[in-house]
């Protein structure tokens, strides 16, 4: 009999093991490792991979998305968004127009441009804590236009970079919180033509 129970346990929990390893792991870390990380980690965590849950797509899950308005021509987005930059202490750094396709289906890209915005004298804060920060700069805003008309401003959901790790210390948190506001407030004000 108690070879049996034994026997039954290790199946289960060989079971459990080999089926819920990953997540079991995350939760262990969760509860265990996460005391030293920035109280909002693990909320952006969670937020992310329920997204990722929902949708499939990480890329997604990171990104923040802005409807263009109809009315809104795509060099009046452009104008906006450079206007704007400054008006957050950020620079242009780059404005790609990557492609345009004339005859795209109505669920297909037609049209592609990436602005680069930055503050340098951030950059060089972050990139001295952190050279990992560089792959987050210079932070971009992307306009994609569909075949049916609709237009999208996307840029990166700034959350994890700022509250994914440790605590950053305060001036810091100042900085990032200064360029996150950026970053919210230029896509969607440039999206309804605002200067």
């Amino acid at each position: 009999m108690i070879k049996k129970v034994l026997g039954a346990a290790f199946a289960l929990a060989m079971v459990l093991t080999i089926s819920g390893c990953s997540t079991m792991h995350m939760g262990y870390t969760a509860v265990f490792k996460s005391g030293d990380l920035d109280e909002g980690a693990m909320p952006a965590y969670d937020a992310m991979f329920t997204k990722v849950a929902k949708y499939g797509d990480p890329a997604r899950a990171m990104m923040n998305e802005y409807k263009v308005n109809k009315d809104v021509k795509n060099e009046d987005v452009a104008d906006s968004i450079k206007a704007l930059a400054e008006e957050y202490n950020m620079r242009v750094t780059g404005d790609i127009k990557m492609f345009t396709k004339a005859d795209a289906k109505p669920d297909e890209v037609k049209h592609a441009r990436i602005f680069s915005l930055c503050s340098l004298t951030i950059a060089k804060v972050f990139l001295n804590h952190s050279r990992w920060y560089g792959g987050f700069m210079p932070c971009r805003i992307m306009l994609v236009e569909y075949g049916n008309g609709d237009r999208y401003l996307i840029t990166m959901d700034m959350t994890l970079a700022i509250h994914g790790g440790r605590p950053l210390p305060p001036d810091m948190l100042k900085m990032a919180q200064s360029v996150e506001k950026a970053m919210i407030n230029v896509p969607k004000r440039a999206a309804v033509g605002d200067f």
